[in-house]
C-alpha cells in the first residue's frame, strides 16, 4: 500500500505544479473519461465466511468471521461489512491463558473516496483510496489493469477453476492463492507467519439490483485525513497528469531512485527490491494510461 500511495502522491505533486486552465466542457469530458470501472460485472452481492488457524510462539490462534460485499456501477460504489472473532490460547512456561477479541468493521468506496467506520471511537475516517485512483489512470480495461498490477507485485496465473459455478482465474501471490471472477475475489487462501486464513464466498449474485440501503453508513462524525481531496478536486488534479507521466516515463530506475530518496527518509530506508517493484509498477501504469 505504501508503494501505491507514493506513486499516486508523486503524480499529484508534479501535476499540481503546472498551470493549465481548461474550459468547463473540457473538464467535464475528462471527468467522464476518468469514471471508475473496477470490475467486469455491473453489480453484485457476495457473502463470505472466514476461518483462521495456526501457531505463533507457543500460542494457538483460531477464529472465524463473516463478510458481506455490495457493489454497483461496475464497482465504483462498494460497501463491505465484516464481523469476526479470534481466540488466542497461550501456553508459555506452564502459564496458560485464553484471550478472545471481536472485530466489527465497515469500509465503503465511492469513486476514490474511502470511508472506514471505527465502532470503538464511533467515528468515520475519510481518505482517498490510491488503488482506485490508479485504476482511473489506467486505460480503463479492467481485466488488463488488474492482471498487470498483480504481475507487477509478483503474482502468477496458475490455472482456472469453477467456484460457485463461476469460472475463476487462480492467482498465486505473496504466499497465497486467490480465485478471481472478472476481478472479484471469491476465494482466498494465505499463510503468514504460521497463521492460515481461508476466506470463501458462501453465495454470490451478479448483475442484480442492489438497494441503496446497503451503502448507508452509521450516523457517526466523519473525520477527513489531512490534505483530503474529494472526487471533484481529485479529478481536477488528474487532468494534468499525462504531462507528468511523460516526464516520469523517461526516468531510468537510478534517476527515479535518486529523486524519490532525496527528501524522504522512509524511501531512503526502503530496500532496492521494493523500490524496483514500485518503479516497475509506475512504468506499467504509465504504459496503460497511454493504451500500450
Amino acid at each position: 500500500m505504501k508503494q501505491l500511495v507514493f506513486i499516486l502522491s508523486l503524480f499529484i505533486i508534479v501535476a499540481s505544479c503546472k498551470g493549465n486552465e481548461k474550459k468547463d466542457d473540457e473538464k467535464k469530458s475528462t471527468k467522464q473519461e476518468n469514471k471508475l470501472k473496477r470490475y467486469n460485472v455491473k453489480s453484485g452481492i457476495v457473502h463470505y465466511t472466514t476461518k483462521i488457524s495456526g501457531k505463533v510462539m507457543g500460542s494457538d490462534i483460531s477464529g472465524s468471521g463473516t463478510r458481506s460485499t455490495y457493489f454497483k456501477d461496475w464497482g465504483a460504489l462498494e460497501l463491505t461489512e465484516e464481523k469476526s472473532t479470534q481466540t488466542t490460547k497461550i501456553n508459555i512456561l506452564g502459564i496458560k491463558k485464553t484471550e478472545t477479541s471481536n472485530t466489527h468493521t465497515i469500509a465503503k468506496l465511492d469513486n476514490g473516496e474511502s470511508y472506514h467506520v471505527d465502532f470503538d471511537k464511533k467515528q468515520i475516517r475519510l481518505l482517498r483510496d490510491p488503488l482506485m485512483d490508479l485504476h482511473k489512470m489506467g486505460d480503463k480495461d479492467v481485466a488488463k489493469t488488474g492482471k498487470a498490477m498483480l504481475e507487477a507485485m509478483g503474482g502468477k496465473l496458475i490455472g482456472n477453476d469453477s467456484y460457485l459455478g463461476y469460472d475463476c482465474e487462480i492467482w498465486e501471490i505473496m504466499g497465497g492463492k486467490q480465485w478471481l471472477y472478472k476481478g472479484i475475489m471469491l476465494k482466498l487462501e494465505i499463510t503468514v507467519m504460521g497463521i492460515t486464513t481461508i476466506t470463501e464466498a458462501s453465495s454470490a449474485k451478479f448483475n442484480v439490483s442492489v438497494a441503496n440501503k446497503h451503502f448507508k453508513l452509521p450516523n457517526f462524525p466523519i473525520i477527513k485525513e489531512e490534505g483530503f481531496m474529494d472526487n471533484d478536486e481529485m479529478e481536477d488534479e488528474m487532468e494534468d497528469m499525462d504531462k507528468s507521466m511523460e516526464k516520469m516515463a523517461k526516468m531510468s530506475f537510478k534517476e527515479w531512485k535518486k529523486t524519490v530518496q532525496k527528501n524522504d527518509e522512509e524511501m531512503r530506508n526502503t530496500s532496492d527490491e521494493e523500490l524496483r517493484q514500485t518503479y516497475d509498477m509506475m512504468q506499467q501504469m504509465i504504459k496503460m494510461r497511454k493504451g500500450k
